[in-house]
């Protein structure tokens, strides 16, 4: 694959074979983050498991303290008081049988989170097959199901993210723009760290965190050293 010369010129600034100390690897994405555009920085987090076992999944979500710099438009799936209570915090479009069969029959999915109330998770089911790849079902585990639509309205919009492996055992996770800087991308790649690590499967033999790189929309990817995370807290 043929790079453009922005892209080469950036990776002149990183060493392949180092890796970096967490603040450093940021500092470097957000360098390399050249585009006329607000850049968003990403870390990619490969782990020792085994994503098609069941007792080794790794997922659930975070609320990243400086958010991800990006305006996120809500769906929720609820009716009666929840329906109000997801509209007074904000939801984008609100609606239940209605919703799923705009979904259905028209293709709408102008939404980045999908949040449904328990009692509407029967009608929900019907588009696993269209909000599942596209990683919009809601879900338990990732605080998306819940009987307290409003509050989690809230946490979408004030920037809560998902994780979860993909195929190849690795996290793809947005930590905010470039325009943050260092410091405030640090603080949400702790928070994200943090809850990888937390959510290790207890089936996982050997080594738990394989790699980790940080990147910008553009950019090439900067290696980081995760050993900080993975010492207990009076060692920090």
């Amino acid at each position: 694959m043929k790079h453009g010369k922005k892209y080469v010129d950036a990776l002149k600034l990183i060493d392949k074979t180092k890796l970096y100390d967490p603040i450093e690897a940021l500092e470097l994405a957000c360098k390399t983050a050249t585009a006329k555009f607000d850049e968003t920085i990403e870390a990619h987090v490969r782990l020792g498991v085994d994503s098609r076992h069941a007792d080794q999944q790794v997922r659930g979500a975070v609320i990243l303290p400086n958010g991800t710099g990006k305006s996120v438009r809500v769906a929720v799936f609820a009716k009666g008081d929840q329906a109000k209570a997801a509209e007074a915090a904000g939801a984008d479009i609100v609606g239940a049988e209605d919703l799923v069969e705009r979904i259905q029959t028209e293709g709408f999915l102008d939404f980045d989170v999908a949040i449904a109330a328990p009692d509407c998770m029967g009608l929900v089911g019907r588009l696993g097959k269209v909000l599942g790849p596209r990683g919009l079902m809601p879900s338990p585990k990732a605080g998306t199901v819940t009987p307290d639509t409003g509050k989690a309205v809230e946490e979408a919009k004030a920037g809560k993210i998902e994780y979860r492996l993909d195929k190849t055992n690795i996290i793809h996770c947005p930590i905010g723009k470039a325009s943050f800087g260092s410091k405030k991308l640090a603080e949400n790649l702790d928070v994200l760290m943090e809850a990888i690590i937390k959510a290790k499967p207890a089936a996982t033999k050997g080594q738990y965190i394989k790699s980790c790189t940080v990147t910008s929309t553009m950019g090439p990817g900067v290696k980081f050293n995760a050993n900080k995370y993975l010492l207990a807290p009076s060692e920090k």
